[in-house]
């Protein structure tokens, strides 16, 4: 292990990059929720990062969030964030506080099914059109929300994007800013079960751009937690 490394000093330079963000961005740091994505990290490792006072753990396969909830458990909101298969959703949907990843029918079927509370969701939404990620394309999206009202144990709390891994900052802005309209444009409908009122988006590379752009979740792994598998 590095011995420089330290959640403690990331924690305070993620915070403080959220400051200069949100300044340039025109958000309230209070409302950016920082999930820190555990997936290739130990239960140690994550139970510092909750001592250093991030409350909310992002699993991206059922194993890893069931090992870590059992382990953590209430001292911690936990967000799904990889693609969820339908068949995995009985095992952690009784975990969960968050799924980032809704982007078909048949899951919302399921979690409805299995839920016995209201679960958070985000839409995924495939922005940058690349083959590689998961998410409905963005003119599907109003739409699938749309018939989304008669499942009573979902709310859309937002949507959820992946950007292009790229240091181009151009292009990094005009994903973020197309799914922010997006929410903007949803988020008018005044939906009861989809207030849609936040957007996911951002990682350990791009965060500050995304929340300049308007993100309220930023899902953060390395940068926060390190890397230790």
């Amino acid at each position: 292990m590095n011995d420089t490394f330290s959640i403690q000093q990331n924690v305070a330079t993620i915070k403080e990059n959220i400051e200069k963000s949100c300044l340039i961005g025109g958000q309230d740091p209070k409302k950016i929720t920082i999930v820190a994505v555990t997936k290739y990290v130990s239960i140690a490792r994550a139970e510092e990062a909750v001592a250093n006072g991030i409350t909310d753990l992002g699993e991206n396969r059922d194993e890893g969030l069931l090992e870590k909830w059992a382990a953590i458990s209430s001292n911690a909101s936990w967000h799904f964030i990889g693609s969820l298969q339908s068949r995995k959703v009985k095992t952690i949907i009784d975990k969960v506080d968050y799924i980032h990843s809704l982007d078909r029918i048949s899951l919302a079927e399921e979690i409805h099914k299995r839920a016995t509370r209201k679960i958070k969701c985000f839409v995924q939404v495939n922005v940058s059109g690349e083959d590689s990620k998961h998410g409905l394309p963005m003119n599907k999206v109003a739409s699938f929300i749309e018939e989304l009202s008669s499942y009573t144990k979902l709310e859309i709390v937002g949507l959820m994007t992946m950007a292009p891994y790229t240091k181009d900052e151009e292009v990094l802005r005009k994903c973020f800013r197309n799914l922010k309209n997006l929410q903007q444009s949803i988020q008018s409908k005044h939906y009861s079960y989809a207030p849609c009122t936040e957007l996911s988006m951002g990682m350990s590379n791009d965060y500050m751009i995304a929340i300049e752009e308007g993100a309220t979740f930023i899902r953060i792994g390395s940068a926060l937690v390190g890397n230790e598998q």
